[in-house]
């Protein structure tokens, strides 16, 4: 059926048809979400258990190893990776891209389940949630009011902020950092302790088992039915501090008696400041598919509210991804309008005609506009990828309406009248017009289906070339005839010379002199394209360039055993050695937790936020204008609107300012909160794992390629380490399991979800009993902490066992049930990661390995590998799929071979 014909004939139903296609992409264009990146849906699940006080050490052999093990039988499962630190252990449980996220989740729950004995009786629960890889935070706000203490301010963000934000339209979560949980802390006296003879554990035990109200029953006195119920709960925390304590001896004695009571927050294991000042910091993370422009817009809105009731709290945006997002985006727009009128600016320079310039160029919004409509079905948003498909297909959408507007013009020449020349010269191309778009087509469609996360960003580029140029395809067979059989006049033919110009005249000569010397052609061809794939294999490869975005995030390490206090004071001398650096605005840090999220007191994520990169036009022509000789001296010079220098010049002067910083390591990085390049060194004996990261970090520090390279792995740090002396403790009754839970409530605490409540200002406030600081910091002391023996007696727990200070893990990081230790390096500017990914696998090959060692690729290099192999197979893929649409178009072998070698 010739549906150029029927279009020609039936002019109202096509312009119908497209008038709703541009109403139905016109307003999906308007509710697409905006986001910088592609949605990306990685079917990712994450195990935490929680055990107060256990070392990592412990928590590996006892939960993170049971675990891995229950997991690994899972079907889909690609990668186990879990960290341990201090009393959390983590594994992440990576499942093929084919496994549905909803699946995964309740297939490592029911694994957790069947394994729940075999875990420690005194762990809490374990939790699985499904982890969003797109979980960065779009909008982190520093909170301070000098007239609140840290932990009224955390209660506001918490009761107050969160709770306002929370349910709003695209908000996912809100995450407070910094700041510190209100707590009612019974400070034991350990005189006071032996002198009455109780320890701090039966303390303890007592308040949890007086210190609460419960359900007792259902009663029926008189002619109705009441509810029982026992109420225990001190009202206030004097109540708390006359609580009657029982004593072994059958003796009584007050709380109060045995330490202090005191209403205060619990003890600090991270910080927040803000360009030196402590502060409390929520961050903001958008939905899964939400638009990060709406979401912020709707967290400003609420803010402001909050503001309006609570003047004297100061909200401030510390970080703010939002803002480059909506950059790109308009960057990108801008870019798609600029790219449409010069396609339309060269077809008037070639037809040289208006009407059919009009023509072709009509095709463009009709081709554009609907295809949003497509992208607003399959769940795509407006980022830069999708905006790069649509941009690239600029061209290609007029390429088929300009073919049929030049055969109708040939067809007027001949001297028939417009409406016959269209319905003519529309059928006679036909099949060349469908075989070029469902070629390009071919192309694309198969890098829409790459695997792994390379194909997740690719997804949305090629299915949306594909349907914008499926829509150029519809306009060029049904719209361009139509109005080419309407607009176009007999003298459209003929306002030009009939002879060739010069551009023809030339390329026709150079063709007959190709035909002429066909082997000196077919030779000079094989050369070029000999030249061209050698050049093509030397160009390196990246997964995303770098940016100047403004912000420089690093991670900040101290030496093993460094206390809070410690890192507080280091970031603050760095805070201090570059906040006066031409370009720096602020400086935020978030101590107590690394990049990742590891909790460790030692390590710190640092971010510099720079000025504003000036991004005008004017200014980067006269910036351009004085680089030139002798005409640069008189431009005259100009107010900058934002910053001159390019984030790559402060980094450098930055981290040259914190080398001066004694005993500690910074290293940069990239807006995904990892290292430029970074591989894993793989082992399951921890000795050879520490010898190669030894040798590897020594011989790649060399290599003016590789910058800052560090290691990332189990260091490490001094620990109290107590060993029972176990024909003793079993004469005397006394269990491991004692000894380790009396020791952690007199040092630490009991665990959270054990410890007493009381319910002050409607809401439940934990109560921690421990000794007092001072007993924390002598050895002595806590050799001197007394065990119930079976008899009912008490020890000190020197005579059970030994007390001594050695070595063990900071913390622990597993891959695929291996040890595993990171090295990592930054990219100098200029290097690409191709050539220092090659560069560090040469280096690797070269430094002598223990056997039981391997090195894996990490991060954006193995991402980068993935999609090396992936792109080669889909551009295969595509060949085949552009022979075989060939082949079925033209039923022929010959001609689809001879176009596909042009290629």
């Amino acid at each position: 059926m010739n549906f150029s014909a029927w279009s020609i004939r039936n002019p109202i139903a096509p312009i119908l048809g497209f008038f709703m296609l541009m109403v139905l992409g016109w307003q999906s264009f308007n509710a697409l979400p905006i986001t910088r990146f592609p949605n990306i849906d990685v079917p990712l699940v994450a195990v935490t258990v929680a055990q107060s006080g256990a070392a990592p050490a412990e928590m590996e052999s006892q939960i993170t190893k049971e675990i891995e093990d229950a997991v690994a039988g899972i079907t889909g499962v690609k990668n186990i990776i879990s960290s341990v630190t201090d009393g959390v252990s983590t594994t992440a449980v990576e499942f093929s891209m084919d496994v549905p996220t909803e699946k995964a989740v309740q297939d490592v729950k029911d694994a957790i389940d069947q394994i729940r004995g075999d875990l420690p009786g005194d762990i809490e629960s374990p939790i699985v949630t499904r982890i969003d890889v797109e979980g960065q935070a779009i909008m982190t706000f520093a909170v301070s009011n000098p007239n609140m203490t840290i932990e009224e301010l955390s209660w506001f963000v918490d009761d107050t902020i969160t709770r306002s934000l929370q349910g709003r339209p695209g908000i996912g979560r809100v995450d407070r950092y910094g700041g510190a949980d209100r707590e009612i802390r019974v400070e034991l006296d350990p005189v006071k302790l032996d002198s009455f003879g109780i320890t701090a554990s039966a303390v303890n035990q007592q308040l949890r088992a007086t210190n609460t109200d419960l359900g007792a029953g259902r009663s029926s006195i008189g002619a109705g039915e009441q509810a029982i119920r026992t109420l225990g709960d001190a009202s206030t925390v004097a109540d708390l501090a006359t609580t009657t304590i029982a004593l072994p001896t059958g003796q009584h004695v007050r709380l109060g008696d045995l330490g202090e009571v005191k209403d205060t927050y619990e003890e600090l294991r991270s910080f927040s400041r803000y360009d030196g000042e402590q502060v409390v910091t929520f961050a903001v993370f958008r939905a899964k598919g939400a638009s990060e422009v709406s979401v912020a817009e709707v967290v400003n809105e609420t803010l402001d509210q909050i503001r309006a009731t609570n003047p004297d709290v100061y909200m401030t945006l510390v970080d703010d991804t939002v803002y480059y997002t909506y950059g790109n985006y308009e960057a990108a727009l801008h870019t798609l309008i600029e790219g449409a009128l010069l396609a339309v600016l060269v077809v008037l320079a070639f037809l040289k005609n208006w009407r059919a310039t009009l023509i072709a160029a009509v095709a463009l919004p009709l081709s554009a506009v609907p295809t949003f409509w497509v992208m607003d079905m399959l769940g795509f948003s407006l980022n830069l990828v999708s905006f790069l498909a649509i941009t690239l297909a600029t061209g290609i959408l007029v390429d088929d309406a300009i073919v049929e507007i030049e055969n109708i013009a040939r067809h007027i020449r001949m001297g028939k009248t417009p409406y016959r020349a269209a319905i003519e010269a529309a059928d006679e191309i036909g099949l060349a017009v469908i075989a070029t778009t469902f070629t390009i087509v071919a192309v694309f469609v198969p890098v829409s289906f790459m695997p792994g996360i390379p194909g997740q960003y690719f997804r949305q580029f090629g299915l949306t070339v594909a349907i914008a140029v499926l829509f150029s395809l519809l306009v060029a067979r049904l719209i361009t005839p139509m109005m080419a059989a309407y607009l176009m006049r007999d003298k459209d033919a003929h306002e030009e010379d009939q002879k060739d110009g010069w551009i023809m005249t030339g390329y026709l000569g150079f063709v007959r002199r190709t035909l002429k010397a066909r082997y000196l052609t077919l030779l000079g061809a094989i050369g070029i394209l000999a030249v061209s794939v050698y050049f093509m294999i030397q160009i390196p490869g990246s997964f995303i360039p770098p940016e100047d975005v403004s912000r420089i995030p690093m991670s900040v390490e101290l030496p093993p055993g460094s206390t809070l206090e410690e890192t507080d004071r280091t970031t603050l001398a760095m805070v201090d050695a570059i906040k006066d650096v031409d370009g720096v605005a602020n400086v935020f840090v978030l101590g107590g937790a690394s990049p990742t999220g590891d909790l460790d007191v030692r390590r710190a994520s640092l971010t510099v936020l720079l000025d504003k990169l000036d991004h005008s036009l004017l200014g980067k022509l006269t910036d351009i204008g004085k680089t030139i000789p002798f005409v640069g001296d008189y431009i005259p010079d100009r107010v900058a609107e934002g910053r001159l220098r390019p984030q790559a010049e402060i980094e450098a002067e930055i981290f040259t300012l914190l080398a001066a910083v004694p005993d500690v390591r910074a290293f940069k990085l990239n807006d995904r909160g990892e290292r430029d390049i970074s591989f894993s060194i793989l082992s399951t004996n921890e000795a050879d794992l520490n010898v190669a990261v030894a040798r590897l970090e020594a011989a790649l520090r060399s290599d003016p390629l590789l910058a800052q390279v560090a290691s990332e792995g189990a260091l490490p740090r001094p620990e109290v380490q107590i060993t029972p002396r176990l024909e003793e403790a079993a004469r005397l009754g006394i269990t491991t399991s004692q000894i380790a839970e009396v020791v952690r409530v007199a040092t630490l605490g009991d665990g959270d979800a054990a410890l007493a409540k009381i319910g002050l200002d409607d809401r439940l406030i934990p109560v921690r009993v421990r000794l007092n600081d001072a007993a924390r910091e002598d050895l002595g002391r806590i050799e001197a902490l007394k065990i119930t023996t079976a008899s009912g007696a008490t020890v000190p727990l020197s005579t059970v066992a030994d007390v001594r200070i050695a070595e063990g893990p900071s913390m622990v990081d597993r891959l695929n049930r291996e040890r595993r230790a990171t090295i990592g390096a930054n990219l100098p500017v200029g290097v690409a990661l191709g050539t220092a990914s090659a560069r560090f696998k040469e280096i690797t090959d070269g430094v002598e390995l223990p056997p039981s060692v391997r090195v894996a690729e990490a991060g954006d290099a193995e991402i980068q590998a993935e999609l090396t192999a992936s792109f080669g197979n889909a551009m295969i893929m595509g060949l085949m799929l552009v022979l075989t649409v060939l082949i079925l178009l033209f039923k022929s072998v010959i001609q689809p071979f001879t176009i596909l070698f042009s290629l």
